[in-house]
């Protein structure tokens, strides 16, 4: 088994195994990052060097705050099929739930499925009662998934993404 990068715990689901990053799935990210279409769709594709340097962020959130991403794997499986779990950039005024999918895993219920395990061990395990996802206003599959989680929005912006809505997830109980 690979040494963890990371403190990340490993969750499971029905489906899913949710674990931390590993050297192993720079490349998928990377090429997720460079050149999917829906990462092109917004205008929000990067370098390699970008995805690198992102990838080392990702490992760093986790260090820094005791979460960040978890790398989605079929319960079964290795092959990353994305990514979800929670992040605090510097100056963000909320913890965020967010999530995206590598081409060819979207479209069957995993982002839903990762979220409400990964929104239960946030309220576990770190208190969090209360999430928000900053979501691109024309990102119609994750404004889906958010509103499968509960969330809503009334369509106010985030000032560090002017592209982005807030939604707010509903309170933990």
């Amino acid at each position: 088994m690979p040494e963890p990068l990371t403190s990340a715990p490993i969750l499971q689901t029905e489906r899913l195994t949710l674990r931390g990053p590993r050297r192993s799935d720079l490349p998928d990210f990377t090429r997720f990052m460079t050149s999917s279409p829906r990462m092109q769709a917004q205008d929000e594709t990067v370098s390699k060097e970008q995805a690198w340097f992102g990838f080392l962020t990702g490992i760093g959130h986790w260090h820094w705050h005791g979460f960040g991403f978890f790398t989605l794997v079929p319960r079964n499986g290795s092959s990353p099929l994305g990514r979800v779990g929670l992040l605090k950039h510097s100056g963000w005024p909320q913890v965020e739930l967010a999530w995206h999918l590598f081409d060819g895993a979207e479209g069957n219920g995993y982002a839903t499925e990762a979220a409400q395990a990964v929104r239960s061990w946030a309220q576990r395990c770190h208190g969090f009662n209360q999430l928000v996802s900053y979501i691109h206003h024309e990102n119609h599959r994750s404004r889906a998934v958010a509103k499968r989680l509960g969330a809503v929005t009334d369509g106010t912006r985030t000032d560090h993404e002017p592209d982005a809505e807030v939604w707010v997830h509903p309170k933990a109980d």
